[in-house]
């Protein structure tokens, strides 16, 4: 679980830096420069999912039958900032778009999605003391 963290971490840190140095007229310009963001983006909202999961079965807070229920799991117990896992489900959604492509995402609302990179390192914070 260590090593998912550090690569939370580690995406944390890439995504920070695509948001300084790309536009989201690059991002139409250049489909890969899009297909990193969205991988990104992806990875990272599956690490919160995989590690939140992992810890409400493994410290037995509730019977979780969707991604949402681990991360609230670890809300209803004190482990997350009650907005904070409001945030993160609505990632999940996020990440639904992304892996199953329901709708188009346009460009400039997934450029977006990387002002709430804070939401990554609040999540690293507050469950380092489960791990």
């Amino acid at each position: 679980m260590l090593e998912r963290l550090a690569k939370l971490e580690e995406n944390i840190a890439r995504l920070r830096e695509f948001r300084r140095t790309r536009t989201p007229e690059r991002l139409q310009e250049d489909p890969f420069e899009e297909w990193a963001l969205r991988y990104g983006l992806f990875e990272s909202i599956q690490i919160v999912i995989d590690l939140a999961c992992h810890l409400s079965a493994r410290y037995n807070l509730g019977v979780s039958r969707s991604y949402a229920e681990c991360i609230e799991n670890l809300s209803r117990h004190d482990h997350l900032d009650r907005d904070l896992a409001r945030r993160l489900v609505a990632a999940i959604g996020l990440r639904n778009l992304l892996i199953h492509e329901y709708v188009t995402i346009e460009t400039d609302r997934l450029f977006g999605f990387l002002d709430h990179l804070e939401d990554f390192s609040d999540f690293v914070r507050q469950i380092k003391t489960l791990l």
